[in-house]
Parts: structure tokens; C-alpha cells; sequence
């Protein structure tokens, strides 16, 4: 009876903490989606609304004048096409290299591997500057109003190099030996057997990678000038941003009532065109991508 009446207790103290956690997480969910339907309301809110009330949950006046702003330049769906060719391509590419790193530099039969893991930790704390990072780019390399300027800087990093070397340190030596034995190439141990066994850790700094292009502005607007037709997706959606605030700002604009610019709905719905894919995206990767992290955080 006594047993009885112990697990009758544990049972409601665990259900209490299994409540607790529920509403916890519950609360934490509703506050971090807040913003976002705060974003997409204030996309579809008219400007002069925006300017009298504030931002608001829902839209009090419906209107698609933000989206109109930024979709009549007609290039965004260029731009969009252009930034997932290179989301797609850097990102490929990046995890094909970043991971011939990790792979080479856990091996302890490579010579000077921790002389080369040196430099590239090196090179995480230092920088010689912008300058003559320009200078390299566009005198030495001659990427001045090429793709390839936003292309190949952003396709590794030593951090990212850094993580995949301890991914793949918790892989066991004796496979790769195992492969040696059976008459395996480095290339086909790194491909049948190193590879397959990374997963977590190619969607986890995949998904990095992919953000960190997708998102990318910076080094677009230091070497993608008004020449190029086509420009990435954020540095677009920058640019007319700007170009609504300069007309909001400029002496054309006060001619024009200051309601009829929507400069608010504009930032806002700049902010939907630009993260709703990534949020799409997340899901399918959101399995492999804490399994990664968890990993690199117990091996690390």
C-alpha cells in the first residue's frame, strides 16, 4: 500500500513538472512568434495607421502598398533566382571542401596537420583590414562587379573548418583503417565511409552556410556596383530601402503627402521577402541540425 501511495506521488509531481515544462515552452513559443506576426502585420497596415497607432497585431487597414513598392522594381524575382543559385552552389561547394578539411585534419597519419590546423585558428583572430582585404579582391584578383567577390569569401571559414574537424574526430580510426585494409583510397574512405556517417554535421553547418548566403549584403555592396544588372536578394531589398527613405526624406518628397510613402510597410515586407523561404526551409533540416550541434557539443 505504501508503494502504492509513492508512485501515486511520483506520478503527480512528474505530470506537475511535465505541466510546468508544457506551459514554459508554450509561453516561450508565443513570445518568439510575436515578432514575426507583428512583421507581417505591420506589412499589410497602412502607412498612415503605421504613424497614428504604432504597429499592431493585425492590420486595422488592409493594403498591399509595401509589397507593390518592392515587387514594382521587377528585378526581385531575379534576385531571388540569382541568391538561391548561389545559396545552392556556395553551399555545395562549402561542404564539399569544408569537409576534405575536417576529414584531413582529424587524421593523424597527415603531416603537419597541426601546423595547418594552427593557421587556420590563426586566422580567426586576426585581420589585416578592410582595406587591403579590397585592394586583394579587386587589384589582385580582378572580382571587381563579379559574382565570384560574393561567392568564394563566404564558401569557408576556420570556424566552420574547426567544427567539422571535431565532427569527424568522433569517428572511430579503425574504419578508416578498416578501409586502408580492404584496398580504399582516401578520397573513396572520405566518400563511402566518412561522409554517410557526418550527416548531422553537413546539415548542421549546411545550414550556416546556406544562411550565411542567403542573407549576405555586405560583400555584394563592396564589389557589386551599379554595372551589374543582377544583384543578390538582402543587397536589392537594401537599396530599396534606401531609396524609399531618400524619397521620404528628399525635397520631391514633400510635395508628396508624407502617408502615401510607405516607408514602414516597405522595411516590413522587405523583411517577409527575405526570411520567409529560409522559414520554409528550416523544417526539413531542423532534425539534422540539433542532432549536429548536440553531437559537436559531447565530442567538441
Amino acid at each position: 500500500m505504501e508503494n502504492k501511495t509513492t508512485k501515486i506521488k511520483l506520478d503527480r509531481s512528474e505530470l506537475m513538472i511535465r505541466g510546468f515544462g508544457y506551459v514554459f515552452i508554450t509561453i516561450f513559443a508565443v513570445c518568439c512568434l510575436l515578432p514575426f506576426l507583428i512583421i507581417i502585420s505591420t506589412s499589410f497596415t497602412k502607412e498612415s495607421i503605421i504613424l497614428a497607432e504604432g504597429v499592431q497585431f493585425l492590420p486595422k487597414e488592409f493594403t498591399t502598398a509595401g509589397y507593390n513598392a518592392v515587387l514594382k522594381t521587377g528585378s526581385i524575382f531575379k534576385a531571388y533566382i540569382l541568391t538561391i543559385g548561389m545559396t545552392g552552389i556556395g553551399t555545395f561547394l562549402g561542404l564539399f571542401f569544408i569537409s576534405m578539411a575536417g576529414y584531413a585534419l582529424q587524421r593523424k597519419d597527415f603531416p603537419f596537420r597541426n601546423v595547418i590546423s594552427f593557421y587556420i585558428y590563426f586566422t580567426s583572430l586576426f585581420s589585416a583590414g578592410l582595406a587591403p582585404y579590397y585592394l586583394m579582391m579587386t587589384q589582385t584578383y580582378h572580382l571587381k562587379d563579379n559574382y565570384l567577390a560574393v561567392l568564394l569569401p563566404l564558401m569557408m571559414s576556420p570556424w566552420l573548418v574547426i567544427m567539422m574537424k571535431n565532427f569527424v574526430k568522433a569517428i572511430p580510426h579503425e574504419l578508416t583503417e578498416s578501409g586502408k585494409i580492404d584496398g580504399a583510397g582516401d578520397f573513396k574512405i572520405y566518400y563511402s565511409i566518412i561522409l554517410p556517417l557526418i550527416k548531422p554535421a553537413l546539415a548542421t553547418i549546411g545550414l550556416f552556410l546556406a544562411l550565411g548566403y542567403w542573407n549576405e549584403w555586405y560583400q555584394s555592396s563592396l564589389f557589386l556596383t551599379s554595372k551589374v544588372d543582377v544583384k543578390p536578394l538582402q543587397f536589392m531589398l537594401y537599396e530599396v530601402i534606401n531609396k524609399t527613405d531618400a524619397l521620404k526624406n528628399s525635397v520631391a518628397g514633400q510635395y508628396v503627402n508624407i502617408t502615401d510613402i510607405p516607408s514602414n510597410s516597405v522595411k516590413m515586407a522587405t523583411a517577409v521577402l527575405a526570411t520567409g523561404p529560409v522559414i520554409f526551409v528550416y523544417p526539413f533540416v531542423q532534425k539534422y541540425f540539433i542532432s549536429g550541434v548536440t553531437v559537436g557539443a559531447v565530442k567538441g
